[in-house]
């Protein structure tokens, strides 16, 4: 069952303007199922492939000579040597566009490769698991609660989302071992996996709270510099995302420190242990999970529209907070506060009127209040709440207007 990406729509314009195209992200994101089906007339092969991995090893030029006029090098972290040659046939003629084609994992330091060898040449998609749109497809799942479950209970990876007769459990544990014993450990010094291990189940457990390296090493009994060497390798795979605090004239009254998320809410509830509904929504981590999924979703429709987001929170010394500021064209901010609750009120917005008092003269947009309600009402003066649906397509028109204009 394929499922139709929105990253897609994007393939066309990049490949009549670029000569190359990478498309990055965590593995089993669904990188290769796309590109073989959206571009069936181009030669597909696979670095996977030892053989193939051999020849463009030894025989770079007879390597690419053989793949004809377009083609898709899978893999291609694992020969980032072939870079240099592929810089030598585009620039034989760069009218020609939409030649080469790459998939890669980001945490192999494949955009520096590429962004060194190619600088110019190349466009970037970041791949990564289902968006809220495109789970949809997979089966009749309405309305943001049960696409919050939806994500959280099946998983957004596509092999996950798309067979829901897969063992979850034994999918994401076979994933995890593969990461870190096949990807990471064959190109980082971790230590000692089991201990990594517990990093990642104790950063899923703290997942929507700020990243205290200090208490994470006392925790694990290893350095902050171990602590700093982990966090940068999942955040270059794709696995966790680091949320920056915002900066203003605040100085020193706002907190310093990022907030950590999982660009998989399906994957931080494996690690933590959160297996079924009642975990899900009335456990002790239910509303850290779901402003994890609200953040996981900002990221990905930002990803699908080829666009880096400007995200950051605010948390300041006198208790104000506002878990996610959106800054968008001229500057200027929105304000999101994320609330697990059916039932929006003032009260729940209260830290969002705080923020539009203290920061007027920004003239930030109106708050918003994202929530598992439907549709979209003002609660107060200069705060709406909206539910996760109306929310992602307010997202998605305000990306394609800018894209437009």
């Amino acid at each position: 069952m394929y499922i139709q990406r929105t990253i897609e729509k994007l393939l066309p314009g990049i490949l009549a303007t670029f000569p190359c195209l990478a498309v990055t992200g965590p593995r089993q994101s669904g990188k290769s199922t796309l590109l073989r089906h959206a571009l069936p007339e181009y030669r597909y092969v696979t670095l996977d492939d030892p053989a193939v991995l051999e020849q463009a090893h030894s025989d770079p030029v007879y390597f690419l000579d053989s793949l004809g006029e377009r083609c898709i090098i899978d893999e291609i972290q694992l020969a980032p040597g072939i870079l240099s040659y592929v810089k030598m046939r585009v620039d034989e003629d760069r009218s020609r566009n939409g030649r080469f084609v790459f998939t890669g994992s980001q945490q192999f330091g494949m955009i520096r490769n590429l962004g060194d060898s190619l600088a110019g040449r190349i466009a970037l998609l970041d791949l990564l698991p289902f968006a809220a749109d495109e789970m949809k497809q997979t089966a009749l799942i309405t309305g943001g609660l049960e696409l919050f479950a939806a994500a959280c209970l099946t998983g957004a990876y596509p092999q996950l989302a798309t067979a829901p007769e897969i063992d979850r459990r034994l999918w994401y544990s076979s994933y995890i071992q593969t990461y870190l014993e096949r990807d990471i450990r064959s190109l980082y010094d971790i230590g000692s996996l089991r201990e990594f291990h517990r990093f990642m189940q104790l950063l899923a457990i703290r997942c929507s709270q700020m990243l205290n390296m200090s208490s994470f090493a006392t925790d694990l009994g290893v350095s902050v510099s171990t602590v700093k060497r982990w966090l940068s390798v999942l955040e270059a795979g794709r696995i966790i995302y680091i949320l920056p605090p915002h900066f203003n004239n605040l100085g020193k009254r706002v907190t310093k420190m990022p907030k950590v998320y999982f660009l998989d809410t399906g994957l931080a509830c494996h690690l933590a242990g959160v297996r079924d509904r009642e975990q899900l929504l009335e456990g002790p981590m239910a509303g850290a999970l779901f402003e994890n999924y609200c953040l996981q979703e900002t990221v990905k429709t930002y990803a699908n529209r080829g666009e880096q987001p400007r995200l950051s929170y605010l948390r300041t010394n006198n208790g104000l907070e506002v878990d996610l500021i959106i800054e968008g064209e001229n500057m200027r901010v929105l304000p999101v506060e994320i609330k697990l609750s059916r039932t929006p009120t003032a009260a729940l917005a209260s830290g969002l009127t705080r923020y539009a008092s203290l920061f007027a003269e920004t003239k930030p947009e109106n708050g918003l209040l994202l929530c598992l309600a439907d549709g979209e009402r003002s609660v107060s003066r200069g705060v709406s709440a909206i539910g996760m649906e109306n929310y992602l397509s307010m997202l998605q028109q305000r990306l394609d207007g800018s894209t437009s204009a």
